[in-house]
């Protein structure tokens, strides 16, 4: 039964932005995907944020809902790794299904994708699949890396592979340097990391993109852009990084030949993860593990790998939902083409 307190707590969650981001960097599922600064990138690609909040076994349990208008085609809606809150059970995922559909109705919603920050194997699954959720197509990369920084910069320096450690050394032998730079660092930023996607084959969206997810995090304090440069000041290896509660996650990095034969990722990788512990963070994310190379070159960095539950579907209007579907790969297929082709073994760029 919903107490009035309860009512209360959830209305100021739904309505004070600082209330919500509190309460996700708090949650065990604390994740970037969930604040409102990423809500605040998404909006400028045509998304808006519905929260929606129910009485959980401990308090509330909710997520931060985008949702976008995909031209006559029907309204989607998606919260990456949500939901979030203190502690899930069978019931308080029915009551935010039962929400989920009230809201699909008024919205005209299509569908509802969630791609929950658990691990695979969680009850969750269970407990989905009994309120009527799917799985369906991913979204994010359902797995990942993560490295425990309770022991501090010196046990994560411990957890490095002894290759990566003499990686390390040798770029800082070489005269390599890390630095934090600010905005006007994202040029060379971005300058790079379009190098890299040039020479593996991902798919990259324009430099606005990035400037709005730095500016978005960077109000909030939240977010560190890092350079690496040869003795010679060249600027050959970068990362940019969010936090969130005590998680720092990594989304984008990128290396240049140079810095490749100066093993300058390694050392920037290794300066990330030292920061982040000196800084009081708990986990580092690596965040994804796209192919066998990338999985093989942050493996080196220690931690342990994750995989998730996966995408789940609530499924409102099926034959709308499959044309959706169809129209997004389609667009896929175009943005592969464009980009000249389709994501390689890594050579380090992490």
């Amino acid at each position: 039964m919903t107490t009035p307190a309860a009512t209360a707590a959830a209305a100021g969650l739904r309505l004070d932005d600082r209330a919500w981001d509190d309460f996700v960097a708090g949650s065990p599922q604390a994740s970037y995907l969930q604040l409102t600064a990423w809500a605040r990138v998404k909006a400028a690609n045509g998304w808006r944020a519905e929260r929606v909040l129910v009485e959980g076994p401990d308090g509330p349990v909710g997520l931060q809902l985008l949702v976008r208008q995909l031209g006559r085609l029907g309204v989607l809606g998606y919260a990456p790794r949500g939901p979030v809150g203190a502690a899930f059970d069978a019931s308080a995922v029915t009551r935010l299904t039962e929400s989920l559909v009230a809201l699909g109705r008024a919205a005209d919603l299509v569908a509802v994708t969630i791609e929950p920050q658990l691990p695979a194997g969680d009850p969750m699954e269970g407990w989905l699949a009994a309120a009527g959720w799917r799985s369906g197509p991913r979204v994010q990369d359902p797995t990942t890396r993560l490295i425990d920084l309770s022991g501090g910069s010196a046990g994560a320096w411990a957890g490095l592979r002894s290759k990566w450690r003499q990686y390390v050394e040798k770029a800082r032998r070489a005269g390599v340097t890390v630095e934090e730079v600010g905005p006007e660092g994202l040029g060379d930023f971005y300058r790079i990391y379009r190098e890299t996607a040039t020479r593996t084959g991902f798919v990259i969206r324009a430099a606005s993109a990035y400037r709005d997810v730095y500016d978005a995090f960077a109000a909030q304090g939240a977010c560190r852009l890092l350079l690496a440069r040869l003795s010679d000041g060249e600027p050959v290896a970068t990362l940019l990084l969010v936090a969130c509660g005590p998680r720092m996650t990594e989304l984008y990095g990128g290396m240049t030949p140079n810095g490749g034969e100066a093993r300058a990722n390694y050392l920037l990788k290794w300066e990330a993860i030292r920061a982040a512990a000196d800084g009081g963070f708990s986990t580092y994310d690596l965040w994804g593990l796209a192919t066998p190379g990338i999985a093989h070159f942050k493996a080196g960095f220690g931690g342990h790998e994750v995989r998730y539950l996966g995408a789940y579907d609530l499924v409102l209007q099926p034959r709308r939902l499959a044309a959706l579907r169809a129209l997004a790969a389609t667009r896929e297929r175009l943005a592969r083409w464009r980009s000249r082709g389709s994501p390689a073994g890594d050579d380090g760029a992490g």
